[in-house]
């Protein structure tokens, strides 16, 4: 049961997956577009590199044998993955879901289109004129994002015909990899907002973590809680849309399925084939398994006969001010002063405004508040300043 992982970006969340692997005695090769990354402190080696240059990234195959490949990010030339699973690499969850879910024409068409699951009216433009035609298909406001981006990064509303131009170049700044394309979605009048992490296995049924409810600005999230409020009849919903997505896709390993809760049901809104961020939340040990440990056990083929809720939790991210190198933080002694609570500190090197730099974790019994869970996390995260050079 040891294996050589090949991890293909390096943030937060891979530093999280890489400790979860260190625990079960994997090997792990963190790879990044620069130095020091955060799942490169913790892992067994590392590798600099541009994922979207396919040379480099089947020399770093090459020359590391890894018997699986597990990616943290949509920017690399994920085309390439199919190669490698017909050289018998274990890509995860799959390459066609590493492929489908980089990219969120494929997933969306999938999901509205071939599998009939509930979307949002939706649109795609190549330049801003087909930006402006699809804004009058689908309505104004009007949600536009990136086809391939991550953190909210280049998704803004259009409000009025003024917008359409920024919210034009903000996306294609905004984007990542080649693909110069956004996605023009009409509002959803939603109550609130999920992530339902899905647990598919290699051989056993796929598994559904309780539902995490968030908070997002700018397109990122700043909140998040498990459980999320939902009713009995939209969690099985959203259970059987993940489900038939996940099963289209294939593959084992974890999965970050958004909905939008409206009173006309629920909506399908995006999927992650990877631990998701707002799961940060099972960091708080609110589950028998984090979703790190749970994505682990998924694609090592370890089995997982249940996921159980042990108690109820939240994050608050702890954000960047400014650009800056060599980060530091002060707080951490009245931060850590806080009952049933925790901090993480990411290592990231440099610093910019919004940048996720850390995150404060708070907790209860089952029979809490979640309100005030969220509230704690939040004051904890507001007590901690990312001071930069």
């Amino acid at each position: 049961m040891h294996k050589k992982i090949l991890l293909l970006g390096s943030g937060e969340l891979g530093k999280e997956f890489v400790i979860a692997a260190k625990r079960m005695g994997q090997t792990v090769i963190a790879t990044d577009s620069y130095e020091g990354a955060p799942a490169m402190q913790v892992a067994d080696g590392f590798e600099v590199i541009n994922m979207l240059d396919g040379v480099e990234l089947d020399r770093v195959v090459a020359k590391h044998k890894p018997d699986l490949i597990v990616p943290e990010i949509e920017a690399i030339r994920t085309e390439r993955f199919y190669d490698y699973e017909s050289q018998g690499i274990q890509v995860v969850p799959s390459a066609k879901a590493a492929n489908y879910t980089m990219n969120r024409k494929a997933i969306r068409d999938l999901a509205a289109k071939d599998l009939g699951v509930r979307t949002a009216t939706y649109d795609y433009a190549t330049n801003a004129q087909e930006l402006a035609n699809a804004v009058e298909k689908t309505g104004m406001p009007c949600v536009v994002k990136p086809l391939m981006s991550s953190s909210g990064k280049g998704q803004s509303v259009i409000r009025t015909a003024d917008d359409i131009q920024k919210a034009w170049d903000y996306a294609v700044e905004g984007s990542r990899g080649d693909v110069v394309e956004v996605i023009v979605e009409a509002f959803v009048n939603f109550n609130s907002e999920i992530t339902l992490l899905t647990v598919t296995q290699q051989n056993g049924p796929t598994l559904f973590c309780a539902p995490i409810g968030h908070r997002q600005e700018r397109g990122d999230y700043q909140e998040s809680w498990q459980p999320a409020a939902i009713s009995p009849e939209q969690l099985q919903e959203a259970q059987d849309m993940a489900a038939k997505v996940t099963a289209a896709l294939g593959g084992a390993g974890i999965w970050g399925v958004e909905f939008f809760l409206a009173d006309e049901g629920v909506y399908f809104s995006e999927l992650s084939p990877r631990p998701h961020d707002t799961g940060m939340a099972t960091l708080a040990g609110t589950q028998n398994f984090n979703e790190f440990e749970l994505h682990l056990r998924a694609v090592l083929g370890l089995p997982i006969p249940e996921i159980t809720l042990e108690r109820i939790g939240a994050s608050a991210v702890v954000l960047a001010d400014k650009n800056g190198t060599h980060p530091t933080f002060t707080g951490l002694e009245t931060a850590a002063s806080y009952p049933k609570a925790d901090i993480k500190l990411f290592g990231k090197p440099t610093t910019r405004p919004y940048r996720r730099m850390a995150v404060a974790l708070a907790y209860d019994n089952l029979d809490g508040s979640v309100e005030e869970v969220v509230n704690r996390a939040k004051e904890i995260a507001s007590k901690i300043k990312v001071q930069s050079k």
